[in-house]
């Protein structure tokens, strides 16, 4: 109980790292993912606390405080036993390593691919960060004519962009077009930034709308801005829509609604707003498990490469910006950036390999990663885990994977000698949710000291 006051008196948000994203997004009470993360969330708590452990273990490669154990915990004592728990079901694997050393401190089955569910988003956000840099934000634009007698709302594929968003862009349009003396135009929108088919293979799903290149607030039908909701079947025919509204109350007409179509040539950009940072983009989307924003960052991973923006253009782009980075991506399979794709593979090992590259010091743009990561107990997707799996909450961040017997949970802790370890526990063939998620719950808070 001590570690956990310290840990979190010592952390708190912070102004670069999970700063702001940590403080506006990370409290929401819905659920996200590729099932139910978090099926009781209860009232929304204070904001969470930053791991103290991350923030020492990279201020600090291999040191050790003062009062540390004089030798490390038989792990295999202790998670063997936990591993075997029948709530994990038929198939298990686990990986956990010092991840400032990279040395292996625990395995089963480390390398063999499994279903990760929404665990695979941690390989989603290294590559995006890795391939655009934590700076990078996403344009949405506004093309004219010459003449500006039509205009084009071009997605760039932000899955965050809102209403004030697009209010911003209608602000600068209309002026633009007043300014030369026009006040009704053609109105057209383009979604060509992606290829491929628009809806994941999972089908209609409240947990991810289609996957295109232009929407405003997610595609959701309803009042809710994050978690499982309703989602429109043409999310940019929706957004434009709206645009073409906000047009009209600052006495910009349009001819007739809207329809697809790219800006003529020659067309010159006269309006544009951009997504916060990649940075906070990661962090969102790991806390909440935001299927949406994932599905985007991979295929801006895919446009960085030059790769098609669709499905199999992105898990080629992720997988080949992962190798740039010396991960084992051996057997592994990346058939979305979600994880709600039952096609996707990967190791335990690689998880834990992803997590320790996010803290070697030599890749700051990597850090996000840990510190979008859930706090146990606290926010996210783990806001309501670890009520009774011991001295976890407050000191696991972990990023969870939920689908129909699958579960998973692959994160960060420190132990008794001030380690940062990486941990990756998964399972298939799980008989329950609820009692599997437990079972991992005990196995990762088994490392807390």
């Amino acid at each position: 109980m001590a570690l956990a006051a310290a840990a979190v008196a010592a952390a708190g948000p912070w102004d670069s790292g999970q700063r702001k994203a940590e403080r506006e997004w990370a409290v929401a009470q819905s659920r996200t993912g590729g099932a139910h993360h978090d099926p009781a969330a209860p009232r929304t708590p204070a904001p969470a606390p930053s791991a103290a452990g991350v923030l020492s273990a990279l201020s600090a490669p291999g040191s050790e405080p003062p009062n540390a154990g004089t030798a490390s915990v038989d792990l295999k004592k202790k998670l063997g036993p936990l591993l075997d728990d029948p709530a994990l079901g038929e198939a298990r694997s686990a990986s956990v390593i010092d991840a400032t050393t990279g040395e292996p401190l625990y395995g089963k089955a480390a390398g063999t691919p499994m279903t990760p569910a929404s665990t695979v988003k941690i390989a989603t956000m290294a590559a995006a960060l890795s391939a655009l840099g934590p700076d990078h934000r996403i344009a949405t634009t506004v093309s004219s004519t010459a003449d500006a007698r039509r205009i084009t709302l071009v997605g760039g594929g932000d899955a965050t962009l809102g209403r004030a968003g697009l209010r911003a862009l209608a602000d600068d349009t209309a002026r633009a077009l007043r300014d030369r003396g026009v006040t009704k135009v053609e109105f057209r929108y383009d979604t060509s930034l992606y290829s491929g088919r628009r809806e994941h293979p999972i089908g209609p799903n409240d947990n991810i709308a289609p996957v295109v290149a232009l929407m405003a607030d997610q595609g959701r039908l309803d009042a809710s801005r994050r978690g499982p909701a309703p989602r429109s079947g043409n999310p940019a025919g929706d957004a434009a829509r709206v645009f073409a509204g906000l047009l009209r109350e600052r006495g910009i007409r349009t001819t007739a609604a809207p329809e697809p179509g790219k800006p003529p040539k020659g067309s010159k950009t006269v309006a544009r707003t951009y997504s916060r940072p990649l940075s906070d983009l990661v962090e969102r989307a790991l806390t909440e498990s935001d299927n949406d924003i994932a599905e985007s960052l991979a295929r801006q991973t895919a446009i960085a490469a030059r790769e098609p923006a669709s499905f199999e253009g992105a898990g080629r782009a992720v997988g080949a910006e992962l190798r740039k980075l010396g991960l084992p991506v051996t057997g592994a399979r990346f058939a979305d950036g979600s994880g709600l794709n039952r096609q996707d593979k990967v190791s335990a090992a690689l998880l834990t390999a992803l997590l320790a590259r996010a803290a070697d010091p030599a890749r700051p743009e990597l850090r996000p990663v840990l510190t979008g990561l859930p706090v146990a107990g606290f926010n996210g997707t783990l806001r309501s885990r670890y009520a009774d799996a011991g001295p976890g909450a407050g000191l696991v961040r972990a990023k969870t994977g939920t689908l129909t017997g699958v579960n998973a949970l692959a994160g960060t802790v420190v132990d008794g000698r001030g380690r940062l370890l990486a941990f990756a526990f998964m399972a298939g063939s799980t008989p329950a949710p609820g009692s599997a998620q437990k079972a991992l719950d005990r196995l990762s808070a088994a490392l807390v000291p």
